[in-house]
């Protein structure tokens, strides 16, 4: 999108006359001057505030590295193979993820912050971010800034991991959530010590537009939406209650912000502690289709030259026993070893425990068939074998569609 944008531009600019091209210079100079002048004085009616700011604060550093490092990250994966939607590909670049998350990939509650899954996703993390972080980062200062907004991240990751375990979890709605609390409770503060510093209602207002599309965007863009934003804004209304407390006469001291600091990272160990060893059963329900096919495939290989004469029953039946029923076997005992395997996948188990306990039933009686004296008796207990079969094969049914969830 950025590149189309781009090329579309640099043509029109091609295509101008001269005097076109300078006029579209000037004024592109002149919005430049004007979004300056903004930047530096505020709203109307905020100088005071703003000056305050801007004593207290005369940059703002993390709120522009955060944007500069989720932007340039994004273009990294627009440039990369694979879509920006798939979950391999989400997953590739960081996200939270509970079978690697929980099995030794912690860094990953962290790093999926900075992974977007496309250009809107991006577009409304900016635009919330930066409407509330210009302003509170040079309120409380970039350490307490900083601390804020990875605490509220990494506690809405844990949250967003227990309560979505298989789901791959990315963005950063949870940490500018957190943005917002402590931009409440800072706003709360103010009001309740009154000085230069407290956030007028004017300032308020100008945060506005970016705040809703942000807002708008997480409420409707995810089945997700809703846990990891809550944990976030709590975490930022919380750490906001513990820092901010005369934020209206000083930042932050740094050792309340360091307490902070730890008490997230202690809080978040307890959480996860939990959650260690989260099992992703959906490759070895596939093993388990594979394992059918290809055993049916070995019995009719031996089925035809049987029915060719070149082999007896005797001989079928070591064929079951021997290529097929171990194969059962095996697979149903490794399934019986997983640990961990969250409850939207607990029915996928039980279905192929079921299936695989069916199956080796009717592969026993089918051996057991070939065995009987009589044809009479051998065609009684294939039916029986029949029977089982077909009830194996509805259960197998109704596992080969939910595999993929």
């Amino acid at each position: 999108m950025i590149v189309f944008l781009l090329v579309i531009l640099a043509f029109a600019v091609y295509v101008m006359k001269p005097e076109e091209r300078a006029r579209a210079v000037r004024a592109g100079l002149a919005l430049l001057g004007h979004a300056k002048d903004a930047a530096v004085t505020g709203p109307p009616g905020c100088e005071t505030f703003v000056e305050a700011l801007r004593e207290r604060t005369p940059w703002p550093v993390v709120t522009p590295a955060l944007v500069a490092l989720n932007t340039a990250i994004f273009i990294c994966m627009l440039f990369s193979p694979g879509a920006l939607s798939d979950p391999e590909t989400l997953v590739a670049w960081g996200g939270n993820y509970g079978p690697r998350t929980t099995n030794g990939e912690w860094w990953r509650l962290t790093t999926a912050m900075f992974v977007h899954w496309g250009m809107l996703h991006l577009f409304a993390t900016v635009a919330g971010l930066v409407a509330a972080g210009l302003i509170l980062e040079r309120l409380v200062g970039p350490f307490a800034f900083a601390v804020v907004y990875v605490a509220a991240g990494v506690l809405s990751s844990v949250v967003s991991l227990s309560a979505y375990p298989m789901a791959v979890g990315v963005g950063a709605s949870g940490a500018v959530f957190g943005i917002y609390g402590l931009l409440l409770a800072s706003a709360i503060s103010g009001m309740l010590h009154q000085s230069s510093l407290t956030i007028p209602l004017a300032a308020m207002k100008t945060l506005a537009p970016g705040a809703a599309i942000f807002i708008l965007y997480n409420a409707t863009s995810t089945a997700m939406a809703g846990v990891a934003e809550t944990t976030g804004f709590v975490v930022g209304v919380v750490c906001g209650l513990v820092l901010v407390r005369d934020v209206s006469e000083e930042k932050p001291a740094a050792r309340r912000v360091a307490v902070a600091m730890a008490a997230t990272a202690v809080i978040a160990v307890a959480s996860a502690v939990p959650l260690r060893g989260v099992a992703d059963v959906r490759p070895e329900i596939t093993r388990v289709i594979e394992v059918e096919e290809r055993t049916a495939t070995i019995y009719q290989a031996a089925l035809d030259l049987y029915k060719l004469g070149r082999m007896t029953p005797e001989e079928l039946a070591k064929v079951i026993d021997r290529k097929v029923v171990p194969e059962l076997r095996a697979l149903r005992a490794r399934l019986k070893t997983f640990d961990g395997v969250p409850k939207e996948h607990q029915p996928l188990v039980t279905n192929a425990d079921e299936y695989l306990q069916l199956r080796d039933e009717s592969w026993r009686l089918r051996a057991g068939a070939l065995r009987k004296p009589t044809m009479s008796a051998i065609k009684l207990a294939l039916r029986q074998a029949d029977r089982t079969e077909v009830a194996s094969l509805e259960v197998l049914d109704r596992i080969k569609p939910a595999r993929q969830k």
